[in-house]
C-alpha cells in the first residue's frame, strides 16, 4: 500500500508536466494536424508558433529544409533553401552563432533534424516552426514561388500527407 503513496505523486508530477507543456507549446489550428505534429517531431528542437514567427519575422533567419523541388513550388517570403538530404550550407557564411534562426519544412521533422544540425554546430538562438508550412497556409499566408511571386501552390510531399493542407487555403502540388 505505501508503495501506491509513493507513486501517486509521482504520476500526478509526470501527468502535470506534460499539461504544462502542451499548454505552452504552439498549436496547430487542426486538433488532428496537431496531434500528428505532436507525434512526429520529438521537440529536440525549441518550437515556435505561426503567429510568434510573424512577430519575429524581421530580426531572423528563416531557412527552408526541404528539397529544392518543394522549396521551387513555393515556400515563405524571405526564407533561405538549405534543404535536407543535401545541406546547403553556405546559407550560413555570414550568420553569427547567437542570430536567431527559425527552420521549417512541410509539417516539422525534416526542420527538427536540421535544427539539431545546427545546434550541433554551435549556432545558440534554433527554433522549428511547429507545423511548419502547412501550418503557415492553413493559417492563410501567402507564400512565394521561385521567382518570388505569390502563388497559392504548396508542394504537399505526397498525396498522403497533402490532407493536412486546407483544401480552402492552397492548391495542392506533389
Amino acid at each position: 500500500m505505501i508503495k501506491y503513496y509513493i507513486l501517486l505523486p509521482l504520476l500526478f508530477s509526470a501527468f502535470a508536466s506534460c499539461a504544462q507543456e502542451s499548454a505552452t507549446r504552439p498549436h496547430c489550428t487542426d486538433d488532428e494536424f496537431d496531434q500528428k505534429v505532436a507525434k512526429v517531431i520529438s521537440f529536440s528542437v525549441p518550437v515556435i508558433g505561426v503567429e510568434d514567427l510573424k512577430d519575429m519575422y524581421n530580426q531572423l533567419l528563416l531557412l527552408d529544409a526541404r528539397e529544392k523541388s518543394e522549396y521551387d513550388v513555393s515556400h515563405i517570403e524571405g526564407a533561405q533553401y538549405i534543404g535536407y538530404k543535401k545541406l546547403d550550407l553556405s546559407v550560413l557564411d555570414t550568420v553569427t552563432k547567437d542570430q536567431t534562426i527559425v527552420v521549417y519544412c512541410s509539417i516539422g521533422y525534416r526542420s527538427e533534424k536540421i535544427g539539431e544540425k545546427l545546434i550541433n554546430m554551435g549556432y545558440t538562438n534554433v527554433f522549428n516552426l511547429y507545423g511548419s508550412i502547412f501550418e503557415w497556409v492553413n493559417r492563410g499566408n501567402e507564400v512565394v514561388d521561385e521567382n518570388d511571386e505569390a502563388t497559392k501552390e504548396v508542394h504537399t510531399y505526397n498525396k498522403k500527407w497533402s490532407k493536412w493542407v486546407n483544401e480552402d487555403k492552397a492548391v495542392k502540388v506533389w
